[in-house]
């Protein structure tokens, strides 16, 4: 495999990740990230909240304008073999975007790569399925089909 496939597929699997990670609750992340031997690592960024402008647009494709803004916390982190991980959530949960950071770095890892994907993100991945189609299930329940309605003859 060559080393720009390798990049893409390493830059797939951190976006894969990130997208399971951003949805889960800080709870669940640290919980599973505490049964793994972490190794040693340090803050290069410590968790800071910010202000993002979010733009939308007129039926998805018109003029863009500015919808408001969102608060999202950032942290960075690096571990002592050198991977640097970055994590970014929306509000204000600093502790979040620190544990993002964290499992973004260790998906980076060699050595723990595996592991972070095996022991936390697939389960979480799972989790995240679960919910997604309980919500489906109590939406669907509550659907009405209008065109099914008979209309009277007066």
């Amino acid at each position: 495999m060559d080393a720009v496939t390798q990049h893409n597929n390493q830059q797939a699997q951190r976006k894969a990740a990130m997208s399971v990670l951003a949805h889960a609750e800080a709870g669940e992340i640290a919980a599973r990230l505490h049964a793994l031997a972490l190794p040693a690592h340090q803050d290069l960024r410590a968790p800071e909240n910010g202000l993002v402008m979010l733009r939308g647009r007129v039926g998805g494709d018109g003029a863009p304008f500015n919808l408001g803004e969102a608060t999202v916390s950032r942290a960075a982190v690096r571990l002592a073999s050198g991977e640097v991980g970055f994590g970014y959530t929306l509000g204000r949960d600093g502790e979040k975007a620190r544990l993002i950071a964290l499992c973004d770095a260790l998906v980076q890892s060699s050595d723990f790569g595996a592991a972070v994907e095996w022991d936390i993100i697939a389960p979480l991945r799972e989790q995240l399925m679960v919910r997604r189609k309980q919500v489906a299930a109590q939406t669907a329940a509550t659907k009405v089909d209008f065109y099914t309605m008979v209309r009277g003859e007066g």
